[in-house]
């Protein structure tokens, strides 16, 4: 449960700090801002692409204004956006889902092409993708932002159809899922019992939503006073609990002593048996079964499975199956004339809104660069946010790049202290700053 008194000191100083939240929309962008080129590039190129989620639209608004002729066709069937860094808040019963959902028409860009169908091939070396249509499209240079896929049946029993029945709740990928997700938790939330808080093997989008999913149901059992009905578990595949080591530590001791949660640690979630109310774990020992009153279940996820059994994913290695781009220049690494952004590609960190904000001119300055036969200007560095929410009312602004390295915007704001100041940015500021990603004004 927040402290009243340190939210009070964290909102005067965050509002004394009002010329800084002017620019909070434009949180972690740092250099990476860039306004493209002073006049468009002339081209006739063909360019398509797959996928209408953040980086899709992002990336395709950008190149709409800073190239003149080219033919730029998006593939997506989603007539609905979804704000996904919202979907925790609605789980969670924080937000309404009518707050994360909006029509993609209001922010595809004019002059493009928008091909209301699903890319479900790419043959790379004859430069087509396949739709689900059964189309096929050329393209000179191709972009992929297709997201990830959520793989539900890689957990013997799992079913997306369970979600919000006998006390099984999952925050992705979609308001439907939240919203049912809260229907579980709220139950949870009023009748206590023992609650189990997952997390799979390997990288995951959003990766602080199962910990937040995590603290903002301890804190509502605080309020409602029924945490000492509850007892509450997180479950971690590894020895791990978050990718920024300085949090990482402070979640291992925070969470055991200041919330009363345990961690059981090396326990990815292998099945799970809805009517006897039962998860089994694949511990190093072997299977770990465990009763319980509430599950939240985060499945494995991968990039779609024409990336990672295609000829554009990672043949090896710790990224094997992501797409295979080059971290700063999210180039292919084997495929020149395609890039990859979003959640599909296989790098370090970043399958976060933040990453997709500042990757998205990377992608398109590069691209447009490549265009014209010029050296390629932008680099990514890494760079993601998390604001890890605590409690309701307090959070912290989490921001690092691939050093690992803290690397906050506002000096007003520690990273390292539960503050009211980010809690505000995540439930009234980033939301606008999204829909000013997508239409390519930061």
């Amino acid at each position: 449960m927040p402290n009243e008194s340190a939210i009070n000191t964290s909102r005067r100083r965050f509002l004394a700090g009002s010329a800084a939240v002017a620019g909070a929309a434009t949180v972690g962008t740092g250099s990476l801002l860039t306004s493209g080129p002073a006049r468009a590039v002339s081209t006739d190129a063909r360019i398509v692409i797959a996928g209408a989620g953040a980086a899709g639209i992002s990336i395709a608004t950008r190149l709409s204004r800073q190239l003149d002729g080219a033919t730029i066709i998006v593939i997506d069937s989603r007539e609905t956006h979804f704000y996904q860094p919202g979907l925790t808040l609605v789980a969670t019963g924080l937000w309404t889902p009518s707050r994360v959902e909006d029509a993609n028409t209001r922010f595809m860009p004019a002059g493009v092409d928008w091909m209301k169908d699903d890319v479900v091939e790419i043959n790379a070396d004859n430069n087509q993708v396949m739709t689900a249509g059964g189309d096929t499209v050329d393209y000179d240079y191709l972009v992929v932002s297709t997201g990830l896929q959520i793989n539900f049946d890689e957990i013997d029993g799992m079913s997306p159809d369970l979600i919000g029945h006998n006390g099984v709740g999952c925050v992705y990928a979609n308001p439907d899922h939240a919203a049912r997700t809260w229907q579980a938790a709220e139950r949870y939330i009023e009748e206590g019992g023992i609650g189990l808080f997952t997390r799979p093997r390997g990288p995951i989008k959003c990766a602080g939503a199962p910990l937040k999913v995590t603290m903002i149901i301890e804190d509502a059992l605080q309020e409602r006073g029924n945490r000492e009905r509850a007892e509450m578990h997180y479950l971690p595949p590894g020895k791990g609990l978050f990718s920024q080591p300085d949090i990482d530590t402070f979640l291992k001791d925070y969470f055991p002593s200041q919330r009363d949660i345990a961690i059981d640690y090396n326990h990815p979630l292998s099945a799970i048996d809805p009517d006897r109310r039962e998860a089994t774990f694949a511990t190093p020992e072997g299977p770990h079964t465990m009763e319980y009153d509430f599950i939240h279940v985060v499945p494995p996820m991968s990039a779609p499975d024409m990336i990672r059994h295609g000829e554009l994913g990672w043949q090896n290695g710790s990224f094997e199956g992501w797409m295979e781009v080059d971290q700063y220049s999210m180039q292919h690494r084997r495929y020149p004339n395609v890039f990859g952004a979003g959640d599909v590609v296989g790098t370090p960190i970043g399958k976060t809104a933040a990453s997709v904000k500042a990757q998205a001119p990377v992608v398109a300055d590069n691209l447009v660069a490549t265009i014209a036969g010029q050296e390629m200007p932008m680099a990514w560095n890494g760079y993601t946010s998390c604001p890890l929410i605590t409690a309701r009312g307090e959070a912290m602004l989490v921001e690092f790049d691939f050093s690992l390295a803290m690397k906050p915007s506002f000096s007003f704001i520690d990273p390292m202290k539960q503050q009211w100041a980010p809690w505000f940015l995540k439930d009234q500021m980033l939301h606008a700053a999204y829909n000013a990603m997508l239409r390519g004004r930061i």
